[in-house]
Parts: C-alpha cells; structure tokens; sequence
C-alpha cells in the first residue's frame, strides 16, 4: 500500500483507515456502541423475524456478508445492483452492502411502468438483481426481458422468485469480516431517478461524500432538544429505498449513533402507533397532507403516549398553524416542525422552523410556503433567466439554485442535461422562488407547474394550500388547462375525506373568499385519487395530458 507524505493537492482518501464509505457507516459505530439497536423494522418491514430488530454489530455483520456475497458472485467495483423492493430491513442493508463492496445500488421505484423501468434499466445496466417477493410478478417481465433474474428475494409477500436464492439464503457461508475493497468519497454509491415528471427519468449520481455530507448536516437538526445525540430515534414510514430520504432522512441516525426505524407502506395510524411504541424522537412526515393525517391519527388513539417526538420534518407546502397546535397539545410544548425544501439532486437544504419565524408562519401558513433559509452547508441564491442574483429583490421570482458538497455528481450518462443543470456553476433546481425583505425564501412553484392565466401568473401550490383548509378535501392538485380566453384556466383536481360530498361551486367560492379573482379554479374536478410520486408529489403532466381537452368542451364558472 502505497504511503504519500509529500504530495499537498490532489489525493485520495482512500485508505481503509481515512475514506469516506456509506458501506462504513454501521461499523464506525460497533467501535463504541456495538449492543445498541441500529435498525428495526415495524410490522411488514421484515422478510424474516432474524431481521426485525438488529444492532449495530448484527446489522454490520449482515451488510459485510451481503457485500462479500457480491463479490463472490463475481462482481467487481462499480458494478451496479438493482433493487425492485419497498422498505425492509433486508432491503436497506443491502444497499449498504453494495456500498461497502464498492458497487453501487440502483434502487428502483416498483410502480414505475414497464417502459420506464426498461428505460432505467438499459441505462444503468445492473449485473445482479434483488426483489421483494410480492414485487416480482409486476417486475418479472421486464426484468427477464433485460436478461435479470431474481437473484435475491427479500420473502415480503411470497416466496424465493424463480431462479433465485432468499436473502438469508444468499449470506449463508458468507463471511462477516470486512470486504477488502478500494472505496473512495468520490465514487458513486447509489443511482436515483429522479421522478420524470418531463420526461423519462434521469440516474442521479449520489457519492459517498454526498451522503455523509448531506447527512450529518440533518443531523444537526434532528437531535435538536436532545440531551445528547445518540438518543436520537428517527422514524419513516415514507420510501427510504429509492427515494433521497435514505440520505437525508435515515442515515443520520447511524451517524449519531442513534436508531432508525422504518415502516413498511404509509399508514398514518401505523405511524402513531411505532412513534409511541419505540418511543420516536424524529419523524420524516412527508407533505402537510400525510402531517395532517398523522395528527388525526392521533386524534383516533388519544390513549398513545407520543410526548418522545422533538421533531417532525415536512416538505412539499406548508403546514396548517391548527395541525401544529394539534401537533404540539399531544407531544408537548417543546414539539417543533421544520419544513425543507431541496431535491435529489441538492440534498443539502434550506430549512424553515415556524417557531423561528412565527408571526410570518401565523399570518401566511398555509397559503404561502416559506421555506426559510439555506442550510450552512449549502450556498443558494434565487437568480433571473440572465444569472443575475435576486436577492436584494424582495419578490422578484426568479430560481433556486446552488452549491454544496451535498450536491449531485451529475446524471448518469448524460452530460446534455449535466452541463445544462450545472451552467454558470450552480445547481439549477428548476424550482421558481421569491425572498421577502427579511430574507426568507418563499417557494413560488415549479417552473413548469406555474399557470399563465389571462396574462397572470398563478402559483399552484398556492391555491392548493387554500384548497387543503377546506375541512371536506383530503388531497387536490392544481393546472392550467388550454382555455380559448384565458390561454391556460386555473382547474383543480380535487379528492373529498372518505365520505364527504361537496358541490363544485360552493368549493370555487371557498377559493374566491381566500385568493384573487385570477388565482380561484374555474373549474372543479372530483377524483378518486391522485398520480402520485413516492414521494407523495402529484403527477401534474399526467393530469394536464388526461384533461387537455377540458375546457373546449365543458362550461366554465367566469
């Protein structure tokens, strides 16, 4: 092994004994607190009892036995892993293992259609596959069109898939020692794809160094009230396997020396009921819809004892003051929300905490989405079409852009879209924002959900926000639709609590009460449900493409 002790630029970390590897993050910790759970899997997010309830030495164990598995199978550095799995305790030290061997896994979305998942799949071409047993039936045609097998089944739902060998199974004979393997900070770790909302989705290359960067930086803030930081106990219930959660929303905890636990599907009861049965510090609660639904969860079990959760972190709009208060009566008076605002992409975040900023909250939520301030990690700016900065604009709409170490290497195989997001040397987000005159950044929307309507700009997430007080209307989602007068009218999608009813003018006059004459729908419509990402974020083109010819023929409200 090769000792440098003259050179002062350009090195490489990557001694076993300096580098920076996400396969890492367990064992750092068996070196102080090696009895401590590490990660538990709630009802459903286990394949097999072995895997429900790990420490830091057993989990560490598991993600060495997966990662020489690996490479006894013959894989090299760099190879990719696809995943077709939702939240598991197997699922999640897998894709540690593939970090820990130097692979990098390609976690995939198990709703994706068949074409797109054809699309990630020639892009990121994996030479190895695991599945959750009850995925495969959907996955198996596409898979073994592309030549995969399952390999590995996590038995969630089912079976060993044909072909392949149970996850236990694959670690038998595997040694727990850890894998002699060349990792550094720089090397990708894990491809996401981004939602393709626009187009098919892009391979988001994460680094090792992202992930810790992005991390420990949400470290800060989910120990906040703690006495001292490994008593952190962060929770989700949302997609940590192919979603950018896992780094900023999971690994923190091991990064503290904490817990995690993680939950199967989002069920808001199943999450009241693990936030008071392990006794959860942080909870990753998603947008202030499925916030709105944890606190009635709550409401429906006054008997469960949640007073242990300090934090829950949202995104995606702002939270209604009421479910706050509601919020904060069950967990204490020392509960506090922090929303953040980020992306794949930028993990780094800004940061909002209504009790930071509560006049503003008060008076605005939830029809306006401060977002707050750039996290220290991250240097943001909002800048104009021709790079000029903002700031100094109070507003001015212009786009959320940045800088960070917690920022994406590129997209994968693309270096169109790579230098295209990275032009002038800063991340584009693609996100449209305002300052106010203190500062605090207030998302706008994304640029292409912004509605021209009768030469007005109209926010979606705005009307949206008005449409979510309405105590009869459980989700909605807002676009501009093509309209002979107005070029694009504002529509609303719009789907009702479990047996409620509502007319669609008494709920456009609602809107008219609260928002200007050009912001209020001039059009209602009831669905059943929403095109959603995992995330929880709608679809939007697939409602503009499904109501495109809307207007022409049906009757407006002027």
């Amino acid at each position: 092994m090769p000792i440098d002790v003259t050179s002062l630029y350009d090195r490489r970390s990557d001694n076993r004994w300096d580098r920076i590897c996400v396969g890492d993050i367990l064992e750092r910790v068996t070196w102080s607190r090696p009895g401590r759970i590490a990660l538990t899997g709630w009802a459903g997010a286990f394949g097999e009892p072995a895997f429900e309830r790990l420490t830091y030495r057993q989990a560490n164990d598991v993600v060495n036995r997966f990662a020489n598995g690996l490479l006894a199978r013959g894989l090299t550095r760099g190879d990719r892993v696809l995943l077709v799995c939702e939240n598991s305790v197997e699922a999640y030290l897998a894709k540690l293992g593939c970090a820990k061997a130097g692979m990098v896994a390609v976690p995939v979305n198990p709703a994706l259609a068949s074409d797109v998942l054809g699309h990630v799949i020639a892009l990121a071409g994996p030479r190895l596959a695991v599945v959750d047993a009850e995925l495969w039936p959907r996955a198996a045609g596409v898979l073994t069109g592309a030549g995969l097998r399952p390999d590995v089944t996590i038995p969630i739902g089912g079976g060993v898939a044909g072909g392949g060998v149970s996850f236990s199974q694959f670690l038998d004979g595997q040694p727990a020692e850890e894998p002699d393997v060349t990792v550094h900070g720089d090397d990708i770790w894990e491809l996401l794809f981004t939602s393709g909302t626009t187009a098919l989705p892009k391979g988001v290359m994460l680094s090792h160094s992202y992930a810790h960067m992005g991390a420990y930086a949400f470290a800060l803030s989910l120990t906040r009230g703690l006495r001292i930081e490994a008593d952190l106990r962060l929770c989700s219930f949302l997609p940590v396997i192919y979603h950018v959660a896992d780094q900023a929303l999971s690994l923190p905890a091991f990064l503290a020396g904490g817990s995690l636990v993680i939950g199967r599907k989002l069920v808001p009861a199943q999450m009241a009921r693990a936030v008071a049965g392990e006794r959860v510090t942080a909870l990753w609660g998603g947008s202030p819809q499925l916030v709105k639904a944890f606190a009635a969860a709550l409401d429906d079990e006054p008997g469960l004892d949640v007073t242990s959760l300090g934090v829950l972190v949202y995104g995606w709009g702002a939270v209604e003051p009421g479910v706050l208060a509601s919020l904060r009566g069950r967990c204490g008076r020392d509960f506090g929300l922090v929303g953040i605002f980020g992306q794949t992409e930028a993990i780094s975040c800004h940061r909002f905490w209504p009790d930071a900023w509560e006049e503003k909250y008060q008076a605005t939520a939830p029809q306006v989405n401060y977002v707050g301030i750039p996290n220290p990690l991250l240097a943001s700016t909002v800048m104009d079409t021709q790079g000029q900065h903002l700031l100094d604009q109070p507003g001015v709409p212009g786009e959320a852009v940045y800088r960070s170490p917690a920022v994406a290497s590129g997209y994968y195989r693309d270096e169109t879209a790579t230098r295209e997001a990275f032009r002038g040397g800063w991340f584009h987000s693609g996100d449209s924002c305002t300052v106010d005159e203190d500062g605090l950044r207030i998302m706008v929307d994304r640029y292409k959900d912004i509605i021209k309507s009768g030469g007005e700009n109209v926010s979606s997430l705005r009307v949206e926000a008005v449409l979510h007080t309405h105590p009869q209307v459980a989700k909605s989602a807002v676009v501009g639709l093509p309209h002979d007068r107005w070029g694009e009218a504002v529509a609303a999608v719009v789907v009702l609590q479990p047996g409620e009813q509502i007319g669609e003018a008494e709920l456009i006059e609602f809107c008219r009460e609260r928002l200007a004459g050009f912001e209020s729908p001039k059009a209602i419509v009831f669905a059943d449900e929403l095109p959603e990402t995992v995330g929880g974020k709608v679809l939007k083109y697939k409602l503009r493409q499904q109501f495109a010819e809307f207007y022409p023929r049906t009757a407006t409200v002027d």
